[in-house]
């Protein structure tokens, strides 16, 4: 599961009221989750995709060859890729919709956290009437504001945001219009317009908000099989190093890194290969972060304003007459105070592996000779231009590929 620090101190499976029983839904039902992000989407994705074939001797398909279409998600709701990933075209979108049609009366289920940026009202109509219309049933997963916005920041991060988490919770919770620097977040996590924007397409009575319980690790997966008329625990969860959070250290070194990035003008492309798939994925996939790493932890202020909204949004959501399940009242939960984070101090081995990540990455394609020098010599070129000129021709041999 999506998760907001390093370690998570949340005492697991204790003390947690049992599922109520959930009756499945219809046969034929294409449940669309449409998340939003850090609400368990991953775990949910990555079990789904493990089980697809189990599923389908249940009457359930999951009609997409990866885990997470995100890419048709994106083009759906006409929304950007990553920062320096290639564009999405309605092909993504078509070749679900085409697998999704392939299963015919059968129940499917699609899983993007994506979904969720959709932010108009004619978008959402589009998509469910593309999905099917009066068969489509609406899932929406919540987890508490507070829990949300370290996690969140940090991703933001990850696809080349400068701002520190300080500043950044300024600039979502005290400086209107809060659209700045990251204008995605409240689209997605004022979860009582989310909700809304959906009932409008198709109705109180096939929406269902499921509010997790982060001390059920498992129980997540167990209402997906209920609803899917799964038997209990075929959904299991698949570990994912690559999909963990950065630590404080981790996301503080990446942040100073892509305002360097950004000052020497380096193209966008570059990043996504060389940073994100590059030195930030294998960091993560070598490098297990310790119970000694400072975590990103929010202050008292944001985190009492957090729930302040979660409250707003869980009685919004009430008012609208779909169905909850789960506790309303963790969406105003705050997070127990923890002493604030120490200087963030990056391991060696960490950085030594995020550098041989971008080593790696950038090894991977065909050496081929470069240009003849131009008549001024490096001595003589200021070392911005240097770094541009870098860039560029290492852009160009991974194109090259």
């Amino acid at each position: 599961m999506d998760t907001d620090c390093t370690r998570d101190d949340t005492p697991v499976n204790e003390a947690i009221p049992p599922l109520p029983a959930i009756p499945p839904l219809p046969a034929g039902t294409r449940l669309l989750h449409i998340g939003p992000h850090k609400t368990g989407t991953t775990a949910v994705q990555g079990a789904l995709f493990a089980a697809k074939d189990a599923m389908r001797a249940h009457g359930v398909e999951f009609p997409a060859h990866t885990r997470h279409p995100m890419e048709a998600a994106l083009a759906a709701c006409a929304r950007p890729a990553m920062m320096g990933d290639p564009a999405p075209t309605g092909r993504h979108w078509t070749r679900l919709l085409d697998q999704v049609r392939a299963t015919g009366r059968r129940t499917s289920v699609i899983s993007s956290e994506f979904f969720a940026d959709a932010d108009d009202d004619a978008t959402v109509a589009r998509i469910v009437e593309q999905l099917g219309g009066d068969r489509v049933h609406v899932l929406v997963t919540l987890r508490p504001l507070a829990r949300i916005m370290p996690s969140q920041w940090q991703q933001y991060v990850q696809n080349g945001l400068r701002m520190g988490y300080g500043n950044w919770l300024e600039h979502m919770l005290r400086k209107p219009p809060y659209d700045r620097p990251t204008p995605s977040f409240w689209r997605r996590h004022r979860h009582d317009r989310l909700v809304e924007r959906w009932v409008r397409a198709v109705g109180p009575g096939r929406v269902t908000v499921v509010v997790v319980d982060d001390r059920d690790r498992d129980g997540l997966l167990r209402t997906f099989e209920a609803l899917l008329g799964l038997p209990r625990d075929l959904l299991r969860a698949v570990p994912d190093a690559a999909n963990r959070s950065l630590t404080l250290a981790e996301t503080e070194m990446l942040r100073i890194l892509n305002k360097e990035f950004r000052a020497h003008g380096l193209p966008e492309e570059l990043y996504s290969r060389l940073v994100r798939n590059g030195a930030v994925m294998h960091m993560k996939n070598t490098c297990a972060p310790a119970p000694c790493d400072a975590r990103i932890t929010t202050p008292a202020w944001a985190a009492e304003a957090a729930a302040a909204i979660g409250a707003e949004a869980a009685a919004g959501i009430a008012a609208l007459g779909v169905r909850v399940l789960g506790d309303p009242a963790l969406l105003s939960a705050v997070p127990e105070r923890t002493p604030p984070a120490a200087e963030p101090r990056i391991a060696p081995e960490t950085a030594a592996q995020a550098l041989y990540g971008t080593l790696a990455a950038a090894a991977s394609a065909p050496v081929r000779h470069s240009a003849p020098a131009k008549a001024r010599t490096v001595h003589q070129t200021p070392s911005k231009d240097l770094v541009k000129v870098l860039g560029h021709r290492c852009l160009r041999k991974l194109r090259r590929r």
